[in-house]
């Protein structure tokens, strides 16, 4: 209850002409404040006028008065500076820490509020929470909020990549090393990818680019993929020199496999099974890692997708895990990886590189690029496509993920610009 009545106050759904102390003093809120996440007052910086005499400070919200109390806000400087105490329940007047009372105001929400709160968030996980208000939405006012979404998770990934340049001393190349690595975990296997990156850098791999072996057996030792092996699979010629290779470099580089590094195979296609994807890795590394300087200079999606024409040679070119031959394609993507790999590396890397250096031409590649590649086609995605909502491209599935990752599952409706419209009509009574 507390978060709605925050969410009230926040967003002005609180009519000045309801508004006054419980001595009557009427209340004109001017300005309502910054929320605030931490420690603290809800809200920073609010300016109110009481009666005849203009207030700036700060804001608490309790759902009882007492609250006030029970939190020992009373013998907390930090709340000394609260200029209105907004309740639900008054059943106490509230003072500061030096003795001095703090006006007070009951906020009266409609009796439903509440409940069709509850009712929207607690919805059937399986369906969009928000399915049955959808028609009544403006196509206006979906395209402006997904317009949004898609900027914020773009900036979300560009902001990772810039950690990673900084974290390097401003070398992007590395940065795209880890990036793509975390990319080439598609979801499943992103974090351990990400892990066996950063502890093995890309400036030793380098030094060995000359030998695709060497290469191979430095990132699958260090990914764990050499260790307690069956006999039938270490006795095979090429495994056993990757294992020999991996031995020789460890020792040279101190080279360790990271702690709790945990790889997902179950239920998996297998193209996309790890050890395969690390051999790609291995290819692209061992073929120069050109992706590391060519994908900043990319300038159309044509450019984009050739950074991924890749083909394996010799024992992965025929095999998606150890052992016997299998019909495995040599060439590294699909088409539909490639689009993915776009959406996830070049796209994050080319806005993150023009947001640092101010290079615009860059940031709208980036966004040309989501929108010129067709929409994914996931689970996620087709939540919303069944419920009517339009998604002709990956800048739009890029959204509706954003959407369904950050603000349905993890129940924010009131932070949404979709569900603020349902439930803001319905605050006050």
């Amino acid at each position: 209850m507390e978060k709605l009545m925050q969410y009230v106050w926040q967003y002005r759904l609180w009519p000045n002409k309801a508004t006054a102390t419980v001595n009557g003093d009427p209340i004109e809120i001017m300005d309502p404040g910054l929320i605030n996440h931490n420690a603290g007052p809800d809200f920073f910086n609010a300016k109110i006028r009481i009666g005849d005499k203009l207030w700036a400070g700060n804001i608490e919200i309790h759902v009882k008065a007492s609250d006030w109390y029970r939190h020992h806000h009373d013998s907390d400087p930090a709340y000394d500076s609260v200029i209105l105490h907004i309740v639900a329940i008054n059943d106490t007047s509230i003072k500061r820490s030096d003795g001095n009372t703090i006006p007070q105001t009951v906020m009266e929400c409609a009796p439903d509020f509440a409940k069709k709160y509850a009712d929207l968030v607690d919805k059937n996980p399986d369906r969009l929470k928000c399915a049955d208000n959808i028609k009544d939405f403006l196509p206006i006012h979906i395209s402006d909020w997904l317009t949004a979404l898609a900027f914020e998770r773009l900036q979300y990934k560009a902001d990772r990549v810039t950690a990673l340049a900084k974290k390097f001393h401003g070398d992007w190349g590395a940065a795209i090393y880890v990036t793509l690595a975390r990319a080439l975990g598609f979801s499943t296997n992103t974090q351990p990818f990400e892990q066996l990156a950063l502890s093995t850098p890309l400036r030793m791999l380098m030094k060995h680019a000359d030998s695709q072996t060497t290469i191979e057996g430095i990132l699958f030792g260090q990914a764990g993929f050499l260790s307690n092996i069956p006999p039938q699979i270490s006795s095979d010629p090429y495994v056993a020199r990757m294992i020999k290779e991996y031995s020789f470099m460890a020792e040279k580089f101190n080279l360790a496999p990271p702690q709790n590094i945990t790889w997902k195979m179950a239920r998996m296609r297998p193209q996309n099974f790890p050890l395969r994807r690390l051999a790609i890795l291995s290819a692209m590394i061992s073929q120069g890692f050109k992706i590391g300087y060519q994908l900043l200079y990319v300038n159309t999606i044509d450019d984009a997708r050739n950074l991924f024409d890749i083909n394996l040679y010799g024992y992965w070119s025929r095999r998606y895990n150890f052992g016997q031959e299998q019909s495995a394609s040599p060439k590294a993507f699909s088409q539909n990886t490639v689009s993915s790999l776009i959406i996830n590396v070049v796209a994050p890397v080319l806005y993150a590189y023009g947001t640092e250096y101010l290079d615009d031409r860059k940031r709208e590649s980036a966004i040309d690029f989501l929108q010129k590649l067709p929409p994914e086609n996931n689970t996620l995605v087709r939540i919303f496509t069944q419920e009517g909502i339009q998604c002709p491209d990956a800048f739009a599935s890029q959204a509706l993920i954003e959407l369904k990752t950050k603000y349905c599952d993890q129940k924010k409706c009131l932070f949404c610009r979709l569900g603020h419209r349902i439930l803001a009509k319905r605050a006050i009574p």
